[in-house]
């Protein structure tokens, strides 16, 4: 089959799940990929191309230094809730000049599948390219739209263009791919016809087993922390994400937990991070890290106790399975979404993600219970191995494939 992704091509989701098909060990696929961003992706792919879009191509001019400099200026300049707001309003404006060059792509490339992950704004960019309503008619190419965790609850409704486009690309699609139940009820809210090809599967294919696991002195019945209280929050800065309660609730962790240390990959050289480690006093016992590779996010999730995700709008996080993989037991945001995976008490613990109290007193209650820890961890090794084993999700994505193929 002749697959083109159309993907942010920097994402480790995206990445995870085309890898799949690029490897080829079950069915022969012809992988082609479309990034809406700069990068450089490490895949075995037929053909490679970049159609900016929603400002994608910002320090296009080079992918090492130069980009990184104005990437690292406007996180220091702007606030991440203002980048995204801007994006929302003027993210759209940039669509329809993509999709005339995605619309002569996909006629170059004659695809059989278009799989678009997320709707904003790689399935934007795939309806106004291959849809009904375009130059020329439906182009006949199926497409397939992923919805991510946030694409309804944030972004759909932010602006009157983004609530057309959300529509639209629901009106466009032959299938659809959501990571929670949820998100497929909002999905026909949003216009998504009942009876059309639809699958719930992990975002970014699942959890590989093979690289996130417990470690490994663990025992039945026993704790492998030995007395380390370390606290990992895998999320980095987004616009959903409440990391100032995050950190407002570190000091309160301390005072009753002085030995608590913290692990924040992708937040190293995020200005308003630094700002609330200085102001609160907290630099001792917090560690900023750069972005992190697979392997080197499992060695986190291992070394740590309890995993972190203040978020108020989700799916289901990949973050999120791979901690409880590693197991970690997971303090996350109260939403529906997670819901579908956490039983509050159980196997981990959901709050209000802007109450850095309520955070506090989840922390201190999941460092301090061994028994609680115990039992989540056997429970969520359990959950991910049956319901997001990465070859058993990809395998049911492909099925998902070749049904769409032969509509």
């Amino acid at each position: 089959m002749r697959i083109l992704f159309i993907v942010d091509g920097r994402s480790p989701i995206a990445l995870n799940w085309m890898r799949y098909f690029c490897e080829g060990k079950h069915e022969v696929h012809e992988v082609h990929l479309v990034s809406t961003y700069p990068c450089e992706p490490e895949l075995k792919l037929a053909s490679f191309h970049m159609i900016p879009a929603a400002f994608g191509d910002l320090g296009k001019k080079g992918i090492g230094a130069r980009a990184v400099g104005v990437k690292g200026l406007v996180r220091r300049v702007i606030p991440v809730g203002v980048r995204t707001g801007a994006r929302q309003w003027l993210g759209p404006l940039t669509l329809p000049r993509a999709a005339k060059s995605l619309r002569a792509l996909v006629a170059q490339i004659q695809p059989d599948l278009v799989h678009a992950m997320r709707i904003p704004y790689e399935g934007m960019l795939a309806a106004l390219a291959i849809g009904g309503h375009g130059e020329g008619g439906h182009t006949g190419r199926p497409l397939l739209v992923s919805v991510w965790g946030n694409d309804f609850t944030l972004h759909a409704s932010a602006t009157p263009a983004m609530a057309r486009l959300t529509r639209l690309a629901l009106r466009e699609a032959d299938g659809l791919h959501t990571d929670c139940q949820r998100d497929l009820r909002l999905a026909h809210r949003w216009g998504y016809p009942e009876g059309k090809p639809s699958v719930v599967l992990p975002g970014g294919g699942g959890v590989q087993l093979d690289v996130f696991y417990p470690p490994e002195n663990i025992a039945k019945g026993s704790d492998p922390s030995q007395g380390s209280l370390t606290v990992i929050n895998p999320r980095g800065f987004r616009a959903y994400v409440c990391n100032e309660a995050f950190f407002q609730a570190i000091p309160l962790v301390l005072k009753e937990l002085p030995k608590a240390r913290f692990i924040c990959p992708a937040m190293a050289g995020e200005a308003q991070a630094q700002r609330w480690v200085e102001a609160l006093g907290i630099g001792r016992a917090v560690e900023l890290l750069p972005q992190q590779t697979r392997p080197q996010m499992a060695g986190l999730f291992r070394r740590s106790q309890v995993a972190v995700s203040p978020s108020t709008h989700d799916g289901t996080p990949n973050t999120l399975l791979e901690a409880m993989a590693c197991g970690c037991i997971p303090v996350a945001g109260d939403i529906e979404s997670l819901r579908e995976w956490i039983n509050p008490g159980e196997n981990g613990l959901l709050v209000d993600p802007r109450d850095p109290v309520a955070i506090a007193e989840a922390i201190q209650s999941a460092l301090r219970d061994v028994s609680l820890r115990q039992r989540a961890r056997e429970s969520n090794t359990r959950l991910v191995a049956e319901r997001a084993d990465y070859r058993r999700v990809m395998g049911e994505a492909e099925r998902f494939y070749l049904k769409l193929f032969n509509l």
